[in-house]
């Protein structure tokens, strides 16, 4: 995510590293080039000249602390802009209303079907809710079946009218059949176009002027860069919607709509989604994206994403266990299936501070873990909670059921060996100290 606008800033804040301060001399080149690197990002040149005029501005005036060399100072400086250009803090989403109607609304193939199975998850997991999602697209019928997999996945009702064609007509059923069964947020997935239509924006906007639903989120697929900024635009102008969602932001994205679309439709970015898993819903935190940008890592969300994964019974429980050096190949797998969980690899890694640069290249596969879990799987219970008995016969069997050879298998004990090693340090540390049982048994 954002690689290379990432690499780019980098690259422009060399001008001024080791200069004694910041001057008119040596902040030029450093402007320059980042504004080159915020256009080719697909941002706008209007707000890329807007926004390093803000930042020469500061640079100039600022002063430099004796602690605070010239670069951190700039890099300081570009942070902050890039913070406010992005909305500047988190914005509120309003749940409030018996039943809360959230319109879903964004071109076709943006991600809007995802993405109100995910956010329909989050509602139910994270605030307690009740939701009942509502299958609004009356004109692609694969639209239906999508949602409908995505409801039973997370355990949500969907509500449907295969044979009606108004969809105002289903969203007035569809509250009227939440009230019934006591649902108080209803989520409606709408149709989209390939572009932007009057037949699409009509149909929207009288679910609109009907429902007066309490948010209305356009969905923004975060690769289409300043397209998506135009398509906001010209939806906002009819529908006055109230936030912005920016979905695959796993995948080869510029930054152009994520830097633009406030500064653009003057509207906050509410969510932010990457990957198919319907954990992989983020509240969209700006300060907490431009350090992302700044390749500064986002530790904050890493652990409220492993948070989410870990409660707080079963960390003690594991601690205890490594305490007792009882670490084991199930709880091992239990821990894979939990990271897993927490979304696309590689984006948890970019989330590491210096990590993201390290990985840029490297093509870390969702299924890395698969081949580990299938030894475990091939092994017996009591192969798996008891790994010392496990000798060259059961290697065998182990390897042939798992598909891998010998030396995989042995690699893999002797990693394992390894950690538990390590494992056996870490028991003379204080309790609450051991690295990660924190972070998975307590919330900041």
């Amino acid at each position: 995510m954002f690689q290379n606008l990432s690499e780019r800033l980098e690259s422009a804040f060399k001008n001024i590293k080791g200069q004694a301060r910041i001057t008119d001399l040596n902040i030029a080149n450093t402007v320059k080039d980042i504004r080159r690197a915020l256009v080719d990002a697909d941002v706008s040149y209007k707000i890329a000249k807007e926004f390093t005029d803000k930042v020469k501005e500061k640079a100039l005036g600022s002063k430099v602390l004796s602690s605070v060399n010239p670069g951190q100072q700039m890099v300081k400086i570009v942070q902050d802009e890039l913070t406010e250009l992005m909305g500047g803090n988190e914005s509120e989403f309003n749940i409030s209303g018996n039943p809360a109607i959230i319109l879903i609304a964004g071109l076709q193939g943006s991600g809007k079907t995802t993405f109100s199975g995910k956010l329909a998850n989050y509602l139910k997991t994270k605030k307690g809710k009740s939701p009942l999602l509502v299958a609004g697209d009356i004109y692609r019928p694969a639209a239906i079946d999508q949602l409908e997999v995505l409801g039973s996945q997370i355990g949500v009702e969907v509500y449907s009218e295969r044979e009606n064609k108004d969809v105002v007509s289903i969203a007035k059923n569809a509250i009227a059949a939440a009230k019934a069964n006591n649902k108080n947020v209803i989520i409606i997935d709408t149709a989209g176009r390939l572009a932007v239509d009057e037949v699409m924006m009509t149909e929207v906007a009288n679910i609109k002027s009907t429902l007066n639903p309490q948010e209305i989120l356009f969905v923004v697929d975060s690769m289409t860069g300043q397209d998506a900024v135009n398509t906001a635009a010209a939806f906002n102008e009819r529908l006055d919607f109230s936030g912005v969602v920016l979905t695959k932001l796993d995948g080869d994205t510029r930054g152009g709509a994520a830097l633009s679309i406030k500064y653009t439709v003057n509207k906050p970015i509410k969510f932010s989604s990457s990957g198919e898993k319907m954990e992989t819903l983020d509240v969209f935190y700006p300060d907490r994206m431009a350090q992302r940008i700044l390749g500064m890592g986002d530790i904050v969300s890493l652990v409220e994403r492993a948070q989410q994964q870990f409660d707080e019974a079963e960390a003690a429980k594991l601690e205890k266990k490594i305490r007792k050096n009882q670490f084991d190949f199930e709880d091992f797998k239990t821990q894979l299936q939990q990271i897993k969980k927490m979304g696309n690899l590689k984006d948890l890694m970019g989330m590491i501070p210096g990590v993201g640069k390290q990985i840029k290249d490297l093509d870390i596969n969702d299924d890395a873990f698969k081949g580990i879990e299938a030894m475990i799987n091939s092994m017996t219970m009591e192969e798996r909670r008891n790994p010392d008995i496990i000798n060259p016969s059961r290697k065998n069997r182990i390897a042939k059921g798992s598909g891998k050879d010998i030396a995989e298998l042995n690699q893999f004990i002797k990693q394992f060996e390894q950690m538990k090693d390590m494992m056996k340090m870490m028991n003379k540390m204080p309790m609450g100290r051991m690295p990660g049982m924190g972070m998975m048994g307590k919330r900041p």
